[in-house]
């Protein structure tokens, strides 16, 4: 039986209507805000976890870059119950989209950007030739500089992309192999099914370790800029 290995990462349509958009409002509905005076163990877990990444990844900033808490903890928290929620069976994952991760990364790309140039435009220009550089060499340094600085977001989308999709597969490969291999030996079955359970694990760390890769660069950005 030929199967399709990236058949689970094409975009799910209903009457030809991609149904995406749904999908990506999933994450809103799980992370909700607490209406009670003492909120349940769910809500305290998720509090605790948005003080503990908030602390350790805003604190280098300054006033200005502090203002984009709320849009890194909201990208944060959409990109791993995201991930997380593409490791159920018969879901699908948005972040193995190349497209909607460089729609993510480049506008907020841009924004650090274009906010460097716009309160530090000395110190960004600087990063393009740095003090003590030969005469020669500013032209293709310049030139260096400027393609290493338009890679960034597409760094940051492909390395989302490329993560999450090769988990996928890995866990697909695995678990077509162990319902192979159940109907010809058992033991070998059982040991392939044991390895499928640790990558899955593996997988699940992945997923939160990516969200944070990503927000974590963005924020670095940020600090350059700021």
């Amino acid at each position: 039986m030929n199967e399709n290995l990236f058949a689970p990462f094409i975009t799910p349509t209903i009457l030809g209507i991609t149904t995406l958009p749904i999908i990506m409002l999933l994450p809103c509905l799980i992370l909700t805000s607490p209406k009670r005076w003492l909120p349940n163990r769910i809500q305290t877990l998720q509090i605790w976890l948005i003080r503990l990444i908030t602390k350790q990844m805003m604190a280098m900033h300054n006033k200005l870059g502090q203002s984009w808490t709320l849009m890194l903890m909201s990208l944060i928290l959409f990109i791993a119950s995201t991930n997380l929620l593409g490791l159920l069976p018969y879901s699908f994952t948005p972040t193995t989209q190349l497209s909607m991760n460089i729609g993510m990364a480049l506008p907020l790309w841009m924004g650090t950007v274009l906010l460097g140039f716009r309160n530090k435009p000395k110190v960004s220009l600087a990063h393009f030739f740095p003090q003590g550089t030969p005469t020669p060499l500013i032209p293709m340094l310049i030139v260096i500089e400027t393609i290493s600085l338009f890679i960034q977001p597409l760094a940051l989308a492909v390395r989302l992309t490329a993560n999450i999709t090769a988990g996928h597969l890995l866990i697909h490969l695995i678990g077509s192999a162990t319902l192979a291999l159940s109907s010809i030996s058992m033991a070998v079955s059982t040991i392939t099914f044991a390895v499928l359970f640790l990558l899955t694990i593996l997988e699940l760390a992945v997923a939160m370790i990516q969200a944070y890769v990503f927000t974590l660069l963005v924020s670095l950005y940020l600090h350059d800029n700021t």
